[in-house]
């Protein structure tokens, strides 16, 4: 058993692979970034005559649950759709459904004149379907957006739809359509900092270690960067930092840390014991949404002390 779900996990993270480079040239150019996630329920169906050369004459049908992989992506943008199937065998299924350049999918609607890219102009649908070794050098087509329900960006939750395709200017068409439901889409990131009310200066140096913790509802690597600054009767110093990295888990405020050094500080800076201003700004990239969150702008007044 260890064996065989070794191998579907390999196979699944290669379709992966290949399905997000299959999406990138099929739905060339896409608005915003494509995000794939693995259908809870679903099926793939499809059929076609005698001589219809995608379908090969036969009528197949595939369920989630049932194969390596079939997962759904989508844009940020709302304008495309693709299904990518991955049969027990290995054989990978696409099928990927657009909206004219600069429209969203919409539900109840009929695409009528798709074809695929490079062939199709930015006013056009663009409709490809096709396995491994079964894709068309040309087509046209139609497809129908019966249902469409989305997530936080364009994560799509579930979709039903029909399409039409004729391959290589031939007049049989392979007729199919897709159902699929995908997981409740996962929280978006949220993170936070909060600063430290005292920090340490070492006096022989005139550099300081300041710090604050953390907080976010997933597991994330947030970035902070910021600076610390100091008015004297000489003028002020000023010390910066950047990209100190905070692995942080939900459930409890995680300490950070950080270390001005000499060589971050402006010319002739050297901090002392008292009052001072400390800055701190931090990012995340969400690793479910084709997004990066920030905390905002933390400043606030510290006291350092001697190290």
């Amino acid at each position: 058993m260890k064996s065989t779900m070794t191998g579907r996990r390999a196979a699944r993270a290669t379709a992966v692979v290949m399905a997000a480079v299959a999406m990138a040239v099929a739905a060339a150019p896409l608005s915003g970034t494509a995000q794939a996630h693995e259908a809870v329920s679903g099926t793939l169906a499809f059929s076609g005559e005698a001589g219809e050369f995608v379908s090969d004459g036969q009528s197949q049908e595939f369920s989630a649950g049932s194969v390596e992989m079939f997962d759904v992506t989508g844009p940020t943008a709302k304008s495309a759709v693709g299904v990518t199937v991955v049969t027990p065998e290995g054989r990978r299924w696409s099928l990927h459904l657009q909206a004219p350049e600069g429209r969203q999918l919409t539900e109840g609607t009929t695409y009528t004149g798709a074809s695929r890219w490079p062939y199709a102009g930015p006013e056009d649908p663009k409709l490809e379907f096709g396995a491994d070794d079964r894709w068309c050098n040309t087509s046209t087509g139609s497809f129908t957006i019966s249902h469409i329900s989305y997530g936080p960006y364009g994560y799509i939750r579930e979709l039903d739809a029909t399409f039409e395709q004729y391959c290589n200017g031939s007049t049989l068409p392979a007729r199919g359509e897709v159902h699929a439901r995908t997981a409740e889409p996962p929280a978006e990131l949220a993170i936070g900092l909060g600063l430290n009310p005292e920090g340490k200066v070492d006096t022989k140096t005139g550099q300081v270690t300041v710090g604050g913790t953390a907080t976010c509802n997933k597991p994330a690597r947030i970035s902070v960067s910021g600076l610390v600054a100091q008015t004297q009767k000489s003028g002020e110093a000023i010390g910066r930092y950047e990209d100190e990295a905070v692995d942080c888990t939900p459930g409890a405020p995680v300490p950070w840390q950080v270390t001005v050094p000499v060589t971050a500080m402006e010319p002739g800076s050297a901090f002392r014991p008292g009052t001072a201003l400390f800055r701190a700004f931090g990012t995340a990239d969400d690793h479910d949404y084709p997004v990066t969150v920030n905390a905002g702008d933390n400043t606030g007044q510290i006291t350092l002390v001697k190290s």
